[in-house]
């Protein structure tokens, strides 16, 4: 049930932004006297719908986004009816119609921020004096598993090294036969290389007191950490995980009103780059995904459908994490906030970069004394449009089939 529950909030959190989005489209075209005559949530056969004014509104039957439609979006729109070619949204300067185009992102960066702050008082945000990398504080396991299997421990497992040694929950470890160790991952590849059934001197620093024990790492089959998707080998592990945060220091921070809006500041910068960089890794995911489809391990780091953003919501909620959909929500508006603005028709952004090309070819035009060349013809750049909505259809398409066949999960099930 909570599962269920969880899907539903996001893809509800989802259809309410998207419906936002087209909101401030509207809401914005009918401050500046543009006319607009519909505006829908969801797509296909209409459920109900009622006019107020010049406007109708309504709901439609496939939960999807949705849509409003403003009078004269071009030159080429022939929805303008007589009397009302002055209402024409392309007839309006640009700088109104980039704030009426870009009115749907602003709606959903405005919804993260205002997350990201509420977040920041109530749920707390990461800790910024975590220090980067973690040193080597350890939680101690009970037994070896020797295959690497995520499951808990059964009769006949091998007991923890470290445990019998006497390692404790929240020791920091210093050294390793003398090796200096200075974070987690240092601690790993120094403890693979030991020799497996000979002991070993870890150097652990525990409430400020420094002290020193014998470790008999045991041999398991791991895969190379430099290589995840390697042949397994023999290797040593001593029987700890990590890293673990240094005792006191909480995960996250919780601030008052004020104090948080830096820190919404400084979480939204951080978005911001997370957000490129993910843009950027696109088309290298695209393989990725295909091979999840076709019978290979899912790689958590692949973009995610609206499907597979309201399955982890599910997972999230089901296993008790429930800041993870408010994180979700944050992600999925600024993110689309951001894909809406590329220079690509359909896309909010294409009508943004065509009416400044427009505004500065006539202003170029006009400094060289030759005839303004008037608008852009929208018709001559319909094939590109539907290159674009072609190969982001198939994007959609296969990272929601993706998500059904073999989707991302963060906990164990």
């Amino acid at each position: 049930m909570l599962y269920l529950l969880g899907v539903v909030v996001i893809a509800l959190a989802i259809l309410i932004s998207v419906s936002l989005h087209e909101a401030g489209h509207m809401l914005t075209a009918k401050a500046f006297g543009m006319k607009v005559t519909r505006y829908f949530v969801g797509f296909g056969p209409t459920i109900f719908s009622f006019r107020r004014g010049e406007t109708e509104y309504g709901l439609k039957a496939i939960p999807l986004g949705g849509f409003c439609k403003i009078v004269g979006m071009t030159p080429q729109d022939d929805d303008v009816e007589p009397g009302d070619e002055h209402r024409a949204m392309w007839r309006y300067p640009v700088w109104k119609r980039t704030i009426v185009m870009s009115a749907g992102s602003v709606v959903h960066f405005a919804l993260a921020a205002i997350a990201i702050w509420l977040a920041a008082m109530f749920m707390g945000m990461p800790n910024k004096d975590i220090p980067n990398p973690l040193p080597a504080h350890v939680k101690v396991v009970d037994c070896i598993l020797p295959d690497g299997a995520q499951r808990e421990c059964a009769p006949g497992d091998p007991a923890s090294p470290a445990k019998q040694a006497g390692l404790r929950d929240d020791d920091k470890i210093l050294a390793v036969n003398g090796v200096p160790v200075a974070d987690y991952a240092a601690l790993t590849k120094t403890a693979r290389e030991l020799p497996p059934g000979q002991p070993a001197t870890i150097r652990y620093e525990r409430d400020g007191v420094t002290g020193e024990l014998q470790v008999t790492p045991a041999a398991v089959q791991r895969k190379p950490l430099d290589d995840p998707d390697g042949p397994a080998k023999t290797v040593s592990v001593v029987g700890v995980v990590g890293p673990s945060l240094p005792p006191g220091v909480p995960a996250n921070v919780t601030y008052g009103p004020v104090e948080a809006i830096p820190a919404t500041a400084g979480y939204t910068k951080d978005l911001a780059v997370g957000t490129y960089e993910a843009m950027k890794r696109i088309p290298e995911k695209v393989p990725a995904l295909w091979e999840a489809i076709t019978g290979g391990e899912r790689d958590k780091d692949t973009p995610i459908s609206v499907v597979g953003a309201s399955r982890l919501g599910g997972e999230a909620l089901e296993n008790g994490v429930w800041q993870m959909l408010v994180l979700l929500f944050i992600s999925l508006n600024f993110f689309v906030g951001v894909f809406n603005l590329l220079p690509l028709l359909p896309l909010d952004g294409g009508h943004i970069a065509i009416a400044w090309f427009e505004r500065a070819r006539s202003w170029l035009y006009g400094l060289i004394g030759r005839r303004d060349p008037g608008r852009v013809d929208y018709m001559k750049l319909m094939p590109v449009t539907y290159v674009v909505i072609l190969v982001g259809g198939a994007f959609t398409l296969l990272t929601a089939t993706a998500d059904i066949i073999n989707p991302i999960t963060l906990f164990s099930r």
